[in-house]
């Protein structure tokens, strides 16, 4: 019972948390803008990078071993990196929507 306490007391205090909004001055990014919505209050990224889904599948069919594990970028998303001012904001984008959103104080 205690570690489960001190894990989510860690999990609420980490540097980095995700969230379903990001204010930008008097404007709200939120999960499910459109890639011109977040370009729009943004700019252009500071760098691009693709986000791997965790589910792998084995092109062979059966045992991992020997087997070929396929990951596919569409499912884990695109990665937006922004600096702004004292923070690192990345945004997952998938299908051309934010999936996700990311600040961190640095």
């Amino acid at each position: 019972m205690h570690i489960r306490l001190i894990v989510a007391l860690f999990a609420l205090t980490a540097a980095a948390q995700a969230s379903s909004s990001l204010r930008v001055g008097s404007q709200v990014l939120t999960v499910g803008d459109s890639r011109e919505r977040v370009t729009e209050l943004l700019g252009k990224p500071s760098s691009k990078s693709h986000k791997r889904s965790s589910h792998g599948r084995n092109s062979s069919g059966g045992s991992r071993r020997g087997g070929v594990r396929v990951q596919t970028k569409d499912k884990g998303g695109e990665q937006w990196r922004y600096r702004r001012d004292d923070h690192v904001t990345v945004v997952t984008m998938v299908d051309g929507r934010v999936s996700e959103i990311e600040d961190e104080r640095i």
